[in-house]
């Protein structure tokens, strides 16, 4: 390995690096979910955000994390050090409210999940009680779940880790379990796909909500959230062995494990699931199409094995309820540590004089609890008011999901805008560098910042060309509203404390 470094803490070598980033971002869904919404046409997609998106802002962000470790807070730290406070706290708030935006849909996920760990397929869509609607229901069940939640996070809850780590063995199980499944299929069908694969299914996707132009290349989106999580994986680059050379040669390898993988899953998925057939009825929508997919993939062994249609009916449901029951303990675990870890990130990185000393102050077990509790108030206000709306369960679904993707995806145009002005600072030690020379780091910050923003735009537009006000509102609404209101209090608290970018 050459020479010794000097400093002992550095361990990660290169394997364990790739490692750590691919577990860190990559979603075995997210496969499944591509193939619903565009088929075999997705893959372009992948492969050209992983090259104009994925690899240029890991690089960016190792940049960000080698230069500012050490330094408590996170993206706030990044933002401030480059920018100012002011562009930090409303960046970094934005990021906090794509967690917020995150808890809304996926506690309501976590239900699909449940029905089908215990039902074999989702029932949620038929849940009744006290004289409530499927929708009205689980929004009230969402608020109990996130409430329980909350309570027992804010208890310094040790034992979530034992949870994580059965979730993450079911879910890895369903990812390999899936593709050699598929595989078999393949087999037993004689390379026969249940989806045929041409030139024109590769540029042209299945799905009538992604036939425009527009539709198409808001499908962007969906990829970069794909490979959200960057910011995280660059915040080990300090305990990397020859970071310069290791980390970028981990984010490349990665980018191509990765990017491989969702290539594989997408096609494995047209081996076991014909889009017009399987997918287009409205009993399937973004929260239930993973267990669609691969309860159709038991069935379709079934048939393969030559075995009775109730047999592969009931191989297909017990699959199903298999990635249920992974989805359900990955879940709980998920929420366990998004109702605390970013709201505690953003605290740690806020200068203490921005936020009510109340909402600051951690309880005996190191918990923000007021923030908590003030967070999982404003989302079951959220559930409430969409749950008892009247949306429709698939309307209600997409506008989840599409407030989501464009929440998570707009605090890296923070993050990769701020990158040029983070390069004209000239008193800062930088152990790793990506580029040199102002000239490409602007070209590669503008080609970065605008696959993001295109996809956010068009992302955010493209229902207002079919008259779908309702979904063009609640999908852009998130990330803007955040920002003014983060922007206002920031300016508020400026006047009455002059003092605060010191």
């Amino acid at each position: 390995m050459g020479s010794e470094n000097s400093d002992s803490s550095v361990k990660i070598r290169l394997g364990t690096l790739v490692l750590m980033i691919f577990s860190a971002i990559f979603g075995f869904s997210n496969s499944l979910t591509a193939y619903y919404q565009m088929g075999y046409a997705s893959i372009i997609w992948y492969i050209i955000t992983a090259v104009l998106f994925f690899l240029p802002s890991a690089l960016i962000f190792a940049e960000y994390g080698a230069t500012f470790k050490g330094v408590r807070g996170g993206i706030f730290s990044w933002l401030k050090g480059s920018v100012s406070e002011k562009t930090a706290f409303v960046g970094t708030f934005i990021w906090l409210a794509a967690w917020v935006v995150w808890l809304v849909s996926s506690t309501q996920f976590f239900l699909v999940s449940v029905s089908t760990a215990f039902f074999g397929h989702d029932t949620t869509q038929s849940w009744h009680l006290w004289n409530l609607s499927s929708t009205e229901l689980l929004g009230v069940l969402e608020v109990v779940f996130l409430v329980v939640v909350t309570f027992f996070a804010a208890k310094g809850v040790d034992k979530i880790a034992f949870v994580s780590n059965i979730g993450g063995f079911f879910t890895l199980a369903v990812t390999i379990g899936f593709t050699l499944a598929a595989v078999i299929v393949f087999i037993i069908n004689k390379g026969q796909l249940a989806e045929p694969l041409t030139a024109n299914s590769l540029v042209h996707s299945p799905n009538p909500q992604f036939q425009s132009p527009i539709a198409i290349i808001s499908f962007i989106v969906y990829a970069l959230f794909a490979y959200g999580g960057l910011e995280t994986s660059a915040g080990v680059i300090d305990s990397v062995d020859k970071p310069e050379k290791t980390f970028p040669r981990a984010l490349i390898i990665a980018m191509i494990t990765m990017t491989s993988f969702y290539v594989l899953n997408i096609f494995m998925c047209g081996v076991v699931a014909n889009w017009s057939a399987d997918l287009s009825g409205k009993h399937v929508d973004l929260a239930n199409v993973e267990y669609v997919l691969i309860n159709n993939m038991g069935l379709e062994i079934g048939h393969g094995l030559g075995l009775s249609h109730a047999t592969s009916v009931q191989i297909g449901q017990w699959c199903a309820r298999f990635a249920g029951w992974a989805d359900v303990l990955s879940g709980i675990s998920a929420a366990f540590l998004m109702v605390y870890s970013p709201v505690k990130s953003f605290i740690e990185g806020c200068d203490p004089r921005l936020l009510p000393k109340s909402l600051v102050k951690l309880n005996k077990h190191d918990m923000p609890e007021r923030s908590m509790w003030l967070q999982a108030l404003i989302v079951s206000i959220i559930i409430l008011f969409i749950s008892f709306g009247g949306s429709a369960a698939g309307t209600f679904y997409t506008i989840l999901m599409d407030m989501m993707n464009v929440s998570s995806s707009a605090p890296y145009l923070f993050l990769i805008g701020a990158y040029p002005f983070f390069k004209m600072k000239k008193d800062l030690d930088r152990p790793f560098v990506f580029i040199e020379g102002m000239k490409k780091v602007w070209i590669v910050t503008i080609v970065v910042w605008l696959v993001v923003a295109i996809g956010i735009i068009f992302t955010c537009i493209e229902p207002l060309f079919n008259g779908d006000y309702a979904t063009s509102f609640w999908t852009a609404i998130g990330p803007v509203a955040f920002g003014i209101i983060a922007w206002i209090y920031y300016t508020v608290k400026e006047r009455k404390n002059p003092r605060l970018e010191d």
